[in-house]
Formats: C-alpha cells, sequence, structure tokens
C-alpha cells in the first residue's frame, strides 16, 4: 500500500510538469526555483527584455510591429549604434537614452514627454517606436537635432520644461480603467482578472491592494476562465516549448500562468500570448509574486 501511494504521488508529480511544459506559449513556463530546473544558459542570454520592440502599443495599432523571435536582439537596438546610425546625429554626443532602452529614467522621460502632450499613454520605463516618435517631435518643435535619441541637450531641454514626475505620473495604477470585481472575488486571497477591462486586481477580503494592465491569449490559445488555486511559482523559468523567459511565474491552471512579459511591456495590445496571462509592469508583478502564496484563488471572468 505505501508503495501504491508513493507511485500514485510520483504519476502525479509527472502530470503537473508535463501540463506545464505544454500549455503557455511564448514565456516561460515557471519553476519551483530548484537547480536542477532553472532556465538553459541560451534562454538567459536571448531575453526579449533586450530586444528594441516598439513600446506600449494600445490594442489594434497598426503600427505595432510584432518580432515574431522576441527572443533575439537586433544589433542595431543598441543605444550606441541607434545614436551613430541617425544621419542627423552627431557620432561625437552620446546618446542619453534611445532605442531599446529599458530604465527608470526612460520612465521618467516618458512621464515627462507626457506633461508635455506628446505622449499619451503611462510611462512603461522601454524605449520604443512610441518614444522615439515623441522625443522627434520635440526636438523639432524646439531647433534640436531631431534623431529620436536623447542627448544631454534635448534632456537639459525637456527637464527645463516639465517638472519632476510623481509617484502616479510615474507609474499609474494601469494604463487600462479596472473593471468592477466579479462576486467572486469578494472573499479572501484573490487574483481577479477581468478579460474584458483587461486588468488583474490583487484583492483580500473583497479590498482592492493593487492593480496591473494584463493581456491574453489569442483565439487559438485562449487564456481559460473560472475559479482556480495558485498551483505553484516561480521567480525564474524559461518555456519548455517556445524557449522564451516567464519571470515570476503564478500557475493556477496546467501549464498557464500569471507572469511577467517583455513582449508585452515592448508591443502591448499588439501581441498575444499563447494561454498564459501576461503583464508588463515587472516592478508590481514582483511585489505581488512576494504577496501571493500558493494555493491563493484566481478568478478569471468577462
Amino acid at each position: 500500500m505505501h508503495r501504491q501511494r508513493v507511485l500514485a504521488r510520483t504519476l502525479g508529480l509527472a502530470t503537473a510538469v508535463a501540463l506545464a511544459a505544454t500549455a503557455c506559449g511564448s514565456q516561460k513556463t515557471e519553476n519551483t526555483g530548484s537547480a536542477s530546473t532553472a532556465p538553459s544558459a541560451s534562454a538567459a542570454v536571448t531575453t526579449p527584455e533586450s530586444s528594441p520592440s516598439s513600446d506600449d502599443k494600445p490594442a489594434g495599432d497598426p503600427s505595432a510591429s510584432p518580432s515574431a523571435s522576441a527572443s533575439s536582439a537586433s544589433p542595431s537596438a543598441s543605444p550606441s549604434s541607434s545614436a551613430a546610425s541617425s544621419p542627423s546625429a552627431s557620432p561625437s554626443v552620446k546618446a542619453v537614452m534611445a532605442n531599446g532602452d529599458d530604465s527608470e529614467q526612460v520612465r521618467e522621460l516618458q512621464a515627462r514627454l507626457k506633461q508635455l502632450k506628446l505622449m499619451s499613454v503611462a510611462p512603461t520605463g522601454f524605449y520604443g517606436s512610441k518614444t522615439t516618435a515623441a522625443v522627434k517631435s520635440f526636438q523639432s518643435r524646439n531647433g534640436l537635432t531631431a534623431s529620436g535619441s536623447v542627448d544631454a541637450e534635448t534632456w537639459k531641454k525637456i527637464q527645463g520644461l516639465t517638472k519632476k514626475p510623481t509617484v502616479d505620473e510615474l507609474r499609474p495604477p494601469t494604463v487600462n480603467e479596472v473593471d468592477a470585481p466579479d462576486p467572486r472575488c469578494m472573499t479572501g486571497r484573490v487574483m481577479c482578472i477581468s478579460k474584458e477591462s483587461r486588468t488583474l486586481a490583487w484583492m483580500i477580503d473583497g479590498k482592492v491592494v493593487s492593480t496591473m494592465d494584463v493581456r491574453f491569449g489569442s483565439e487559438n490559445t485562449p487564456t481559460r476562465e473560472g475559479v482556480f488555486d495558485v498551483g505553484w511559482k516561480a521567480k525564474e523559468w524559461t518555456s519548455t516549448i517556445y524557449h522564451t523567459p516567464m519571470p515570476y511565474a503564478m500557475f493556477f491552471s496546467g501549464g498557464q500562468a500569471v507572469h511577467y512579459s517583455a513582449d508585452f511591456a515592448a508591443r502591448g495590445y499588439g501581441g498575444a500570448s499563447h494561454g498564459c496571462v501576461n503583464v508588463r509592469d515587472k516592478a508590481k508583478l514582483s511585489k505581488l509574486f512576494d504577496d501571493v502564496k500558493v494555493g491563493d484563488k484566481v478568478v478569471v471572468y468577462w
């Protein structure tokens, strides 16, 4: 009898791992954090966070430029080559910020550009096509070389015409307006995920603690709806099928998980997952990952 119970537990664990390894797509499938299941070296090198894709694309934006291989970075994406390859940029002037950068300084730049009505979306910290276009517009209006990269002169001018961004300006709760919580979210500890508003609300006993924007799977690989529990978590993991990262993964239905997506941060709603719930604000998700416990409820609803 003892051997039968051991065999049953072993088969159950193998089934769970198999599900996680096959369900979710372009992001990592998650890990329990053990050394034996750490992401492969190749996946760590080819993280999509280094891809200079376009930033914060809204839903249906025709200008979104999907990069089918989010894990392969283009050599032209580095800040130095971006500035050097621009015909209007002086090779002697090093860009402070440029296409492909991902930093808190970029987030501040975006917040200041939003103050100047040159950007309409919330700051993401990723320097892509929208930020490049806004910088070019600012430079043209102010008699500066319209390179699209921020050199020292451009940055000084932007700072002089704006005020230091507030915390809310730097990190608005969400780009999307949070939906009314599903009744099933009103008790206990719940990740309340609305497909209609494309938001995730972390709730404890009916009170919203934090919110963030999310996106879902495509028509062919839909995110399942219903009430689930967090089965396991992994701060670092790589999809065994798509070989792409899934940081801060919290699995709730087979291989479907809530996790950070650099592709979502870069392209916004111009792309989709393979069934997982993508989050684009890494800092917020990192805090949520620490707060959520295995066994906490997940509600996915329209």
